[in-house]
């Protein structure tokens, strides 16, 4: 697999032409086919795909982590510049999706005209899916382990009111190569080590050769606060050692404070993957 990161929170340093934003969208080629994982808010994987000479009108499926519009607003400009392209989303119950914190508030879920302007290239799915040979969407997330501590300011809003968010709108992402599996997370609000048990469970005995995107390790985004405490995330780190993963490379939503934590303990098996990075797994 090629996997390219076409938006982040960051950028390579000698890329300064790519736009960058509170987003996540990744590109993998793969078996023959062009995926995109995530969308960001904008246009701008868009505009990085083109400076990259990654063709989007040449990706043959989306996959759509969760309702944030940092993973998938940016579908209404791929549907203009993309005709053929199914766009995948989990099934789930019609939310608004909100950040609140400290008498602050903030709408940070999806556009919802953007489901009638892709009504026909949309396919929601609960369960597991093989949207393409060997390439799996999975819905349903075990729950071993806690959710992220940052979890908490993510809320959902309804005519019933204010509940916490569940995330019963997240998916993941698993492909399967000839010499292994590719996790993909989103922004993991399920749980990383969750991610990765159902992946093991789904295909066991199989060596995972990449966990890829965020892990929400961040507490306030503002102030680059991490979820926790420092020992709890040298905890995480230290029990994604005991797991049979190559490597791991994320961004986004783990935050830089937190990437530094896990760095200490997973060494060169964690890497961060800022936009414009492309990497061979």
């Amino acid at each position: 697999m090629k996997l390219t990161a076409l938006v982040d929170n960051s950028r390579l340093a000698n890329r300064t032409d790519l736009t960058v934003e509170r987003g996540l969208s990744l590109h993998m080629e793969t078996m023959g086919q062009s995926i995109l994982f995530d969308t960001g808010s904008s246009q701008a994987f868009c505009d990085n795909a083109k400076l990259l000479d990654i063709s989007i009108e040449g990706v043959d499926a989306v996959v759509i982590s969760h309702r944030h519009h940092d993973h998938c607003n940016g579908t209404a400009h791929f549907i203009v510049r993309n005709s053929k392209a199914q766009v995948y989303f989990k099934q789930c119950e019609d939310n608004e999706y909100c950040f609140k914190a400290f008498g602050f508030e903030s709408n940070v879920g999806i556009e919802k005209s953007l489901f009638s302007k892709m009504s026909s290239r949309l396919t929601l799915v609960n369960g597991i899916t093989e949207i393409r040979p060997n390439i799996f969407i999975v819905t349903d997330i075990k729950q071993r382990f806690a959710q992220p501590k940052g979890n908490k300011y993510l809320f959902t809003h309804s005519k019933h009111g204010y509940k916490p968010d569940r995330f019963d709108h997240e998916l993941m992402l698993v492909v399967k190569e000839e010499d292994g599996l590719i996790v993909f997370t989103g922004c993991a609000h399920s749980g990383v080590l969750n991610m990765v048990e159902t992946a093991i469970g789904l295909f066991p005995n199989t060596r995972i050769k990449a966990v890829v995107g965020g892990f929400h390790l961040v507490g306030l985004p503002l102030f680059n606060s991490i979820g926790g405490t420092k020992a709890e995330i040298k905890q995480l780190a230290h029990t994604l050692l005991e797991y049979p993963i190559d490597k791991l490379y994320t961004g986004h939503c783990t935050g830089m404070k937190a990437y530094g934590i896990l760095k200490e303990v997973l060494g060169e098996r964690l890497d961060h993957l800022p936009t414009g990075r492309s990497v061979v797994i």
